[in-house]
């Protein structure tokens, strides 16, 4: 008789291809996905069509993938981030040396070009012990992107990690974050998913000592026929860490469609956990589709606190209402309320120009909405 994995402290994890068969569409991690546009992502591939350069005082390679520091943190969870590990060739290797405090922010542009096939896609990056630095990984462009991205925190370093999507309308991009976590080490993890056609990215935080703390923040923007997927589990598996979720999205158009999942594991050995967990969907027109799944396993008593919240909603008309009673005009009401939606997630970010960029794009995604218009 098959096991059946009740937990997920069962789920597989392995470097060989064979662990993870191409998915059908009733696997728990795929259900909510359209396999028909990713499925070119499920066999290996050797394209290379995206360029990649970086700006900032951090210490930059592009190795070959037997560097020994490759895969050292824990293996691919899922089909499309075993195969990108068994199809990449080169991997781009960032590091922030240790005791180095960085004034300004790294960013790691990714540029995707025209041509056939998918390209496999990975970077490794390593804040070294008691650091500080903020990296921001941006994709634009076009294309098929398998993306694996390694990140390891070292003890007592402070890493602002932020991944933007902002592809052209028919870029399809998968990527997997797998983050080791060090003793005392601060981690924000920031995704934001603006563009593309379909982009679907999870994000898996694994602790190896007592004192660390993750804040995981999440923004997307949702138009027509676009969908955009989160899937995030944070393994808490030693006593004293923390970690904090929070996602917000608005969609609008017809088939416009978010996923977002939140699995939080509170191992027995994890005393002293503190965690929480927040998703919030905002629907702006008839036609679009939040799925929100969040899911919290606990196995100890001994614990600081622990819990989740979802929430999916229209447009809230009685706020519309008051502010039109105020003398304020519809169109700009509705731009009130969506940018109040965002705001307080987006000063979490701390990132000046990454905030910047995000208002602008929210702002460009209501002018969609009042001209009517919402096709990606």
């Amino acid at each position: 008789m098959a096991t059946v994995m009740n937990s997920r402290a069962d789920r597989v994890l392995s470097f060989d291809l064979e662990a993870f068969p191409v998915p059908h569409g009733r696997e728990e991690e795929w259900r909510f996905t359209p396999l028909e546009r990713v499925e070119p992502l499920f066999e290996m591939a050797r394209a290379n069509n995206v360029d990649v350069s970086l700006t900032g005082e951090a210490t930059y390679k592009v190795a070959g993938r037997d560097d020994a520091r490759l895969g050292t943190g824990f293996a691919p969870e899922d089909r499309t981030s075993v195969v990108e590990w068994n199809s990449f060739r080169d991997a781009h290797m960032v590091t922030i040396p240790q005791d180095t405090q960085l004034g300004h922010e790294v960013t790691i542009s990714a540029v995707g070009k025209a041509g056939t096939g998918v390209t496999p896609l990975h970077v490794y990056l390593h804040a070294e012990a008691h650091s500080e630095s903020t990296v921001v990984l941006h994709h634009s462009g076009t294309g098929q992107v398998n993306e694996g991205v390694e990140i390891v925190v070292g003890d007592g370093a402070h890493l602002t990690f932020v991944s933007v999507q902002q592809w052209d309308n028919d870029a399809v991009h998968t990527a997997s974050h797998r983050i080791r976590m060090g003793r005392d080490a601060k981690l924000k993890h920031i995704v934001v998913s603006l563009g593309g056609d379909l982009v679907r990215i999870t994000s898996s935080v694994q602790y190896t000592a007592p004192g660390a703390d993750v804040n995981m923040l999440g923004a997307y923007f949702v138009d027509g026929g676009q969908h955009i997927e989160n899937r995030l589990l944070v393994d808490h598996s030693v006593e004293k860490a923390i970690s904090n979720v929070t996602y917000k999205g608005a969609l609008q158009g017809e088939d416009a469609h978010s996923v977002w999942i939140g699995d939080v594991l509170i191992r027995p050995e994890a005393i002293g956990t503190s965690t929480y967990e927040l998703n919030r969907n905002l629907l702006l027109t008839e036609g679009a589709r939040a799925d929100s799944v969040p899911n919290l396993e606990i196995e100890t008593g001994e614990i600081e606190g622990a819990g989740h919240a979802s929430a999916t909603g229209r447009f809230d008309d009685e706020q519309l209402f008051y502010l039109m009673s105020r003398g304020i005009g519809e169109e700009e009401a509705r731009r009130l309320v969506v940018r109040g939606f965002f705001a307080e997630l987006i000063h979490q970010i701390g990132v000046e120009t990454v905030e910047q960029d995000l208002m602008v794009a929210i702002e460009d995604e209501l002018d969609l909405t009042t001209s009517g218009t919402h096709n990606g």
